[in-house]
């Protein structure tokens, strides 16, 4: 679902997206996997994002129509969410955060204990996803070749004015 309108504001609200979730990495006592969660996809990927985004640049015909009578149901839905906002942080819902959660055995979350996982437990997995992603930079890079190539075979074949 696209929610707004340019794609540079739609980049930002998923870079905000991904900070949120690092936050709940957090909260449940996942540093190593917040910080992975920031520096690559809040980092990396958002970089490619927004590249992309640059690249195609901004469609200048609107992206729906309209729905009939959204104008009313708009506020109308945001007074609701907001009331249930005010119920959950009013009442008794959040008194989970208060309790300090189970016990974590010692070196939860660290490096090597991601690391031991991924390659004792999900080996097959984990190379699967290490050749998708080799696949996937073999063929950005051909694509890459072959768009350079047809440019230049575009500029030899223009007769000079």
């Amino acid at each position: 679902m696209i929610a707004l309108r340019n794609a540079f504001y739609s980049v930002l609200a998923l870079i905000v997206h991904l900070l949120s979730l690092a936050g709940l990495f957090l909260l449940l006592q996942g540093e190593f996997i917040a910080a992975a969660q920031i520096v690559v996809y809040a980092g990396a990927v958002m970089v490619l994002y927004v590249f992309v985004a640059a690249y195609v640049g901004a469609a200048e015909e609107p992206l729906w129509e309209p729905i009939p009578g959204q104008r009313f149901l708009a506020p109308l839905l945001a007074a609701a969410l907001l009331v249930e906002l005010a119920i959950a942080i009013l009442g008794t819902g959040l008194s989970a955060l208060d309790s300090k959660g189970p016990t974590l055995p010692g070196g939860f979350g660290t490096p090597t204990q991601v690391g031991n996982l991924l390659l004792e437990h999900f080996l097959v997995v984990f190379e699967a996803a290490s050749m998708l992603l080799l696949v996937a930079a073999v063929g950005a890079v051909t694509l890459a070749a072959r768009s350079r190539s047809s440019d230049e075979v575009d500029r030899v074949e223009e007769p000079a004015a």
